[in-house]
């Protein structure tokens, strides 16, 4: 009997370890099977890169790290800008404006709408050499906006008065405590349209319209891809498809091979997305929209 347990001992050692450490195995081939290349392609120099703007743009550190990589990088001859995002806030959308533009000077951009290239989203894409849009895709949405719950009757019920010491007229703009002031909305109107004005002056000068008639492709209209094309806001309607082929076209690139994109990284956009969806509905801040 023992010498039987001796033979089949390494077989009985082997179920005993993978009976212990079952969950740590299964934990492994799971990295194993979202991190391992899927060819041998994926250990090839890519020479296009497609880069994503999705979800609510908050924060444009990553996307202009992105843009400026590709710029700086002599092997990418051509980037695809895919675009699906309503918008945001002001400052990082003309980030990553500013970004593409510095882009284009270097070697060819296409915008692509993939679903949705409204407001602080379209912002970003105007610079591209040509904005292409899914026939089923939303663009448009040119316009500004700040917006703030008011609690005070909620705060009245609850017994809660707020107090505060302040230097400066207009130093409570924008606080949920109460109504807004008369002035104080001059104030932000003032904001506003001066935001407004650099806006639709820059769709202008990037997509060759006329700023007098910045009402038929601005105030906040939203267009169809069709309707988009009419107005001037994008140059052709297409799928990502098509949209690739007129990069590889205008970058000249003949065995063109494209960047794969981070598994998990995808993963903590959709995440981040999720957050800043909630952040910007209960703290108010300028958007886009």
């Amino acid at each position: 009997m023992e010498t039987i347990k001796k033979i089949f001992s390494p077989l009985t050692a082997t179920i005993d370890y993978i009976q212990n450490h079952f969950k740590a195995m299964l934990f492994l081939l799971l990295l194993v099977l979202l991190f391992a290349p899927a060819s041998e392609k994926e250990f090839t120099t890519n020479n296009l890169q497609k880069i994503s703007l999705s979800g609510p743009i908050m924060d444009a550190t990553e996307v202009v790290q992105k843009i400026n990589s590709a710029a700086d990088n002599e092997a990418i001859k051509g980037v695809l800008f895919c675009v699906d995002s309503p918008g945001g806030a002001v400052a990082p959308s003309v980030e990553i404006s500013e970004a593409i533009k510095r882009l284009r000077d270097k070697k060819p951009v296409i915008a692509y709408a993939k679903g949705t290239m409204a407001s602080g989203s379209y912002y970003a894409s105007i610079w591209a050499d040509k904005i292409i849009a899914n026939p089923g895709s939303m663009v448009g949405s040119i316009g500004v906006i700040m917006q703030g719950a008011n609690f005070s009757g909620l705060m009245k019920k609850l017994g809660i008065q707020s107090q505060v010491v302040k230097a400066g007229l207009y130093k409570q703009i924008g606080t949920p405590d109460r109504k807004w002031k008369p002035y104080e909305v001059a104030e932000l109107n003032k904001v506003i349209q001066g935001t407004y004005n650099m806006f639709t002056q820059d769709v202008a000068n990037a997509r060759k319209l006329n700023i007098k008639k910045r009402d038929t492709f601005a105030n906040a209209h939203i267009f169809t891809a069709a309707q988009a094309k009419k107005v001037g806001l994008i140059d052709s309607l297409g799928v990502e498809y098509d949209a690739k082929k007129a990069l590889i076209k205008l970058s000249g690139v003949t065995h063109p091979v494209w960047n794969k994109e981070d598994k998990f990284d995808k993963l903590m956009k959709r995440f981040a997305a999720s957050t800043a969806v909630v952040l910007n509905t209960y703290f108010p801040a300028l958007t886009l929209k």
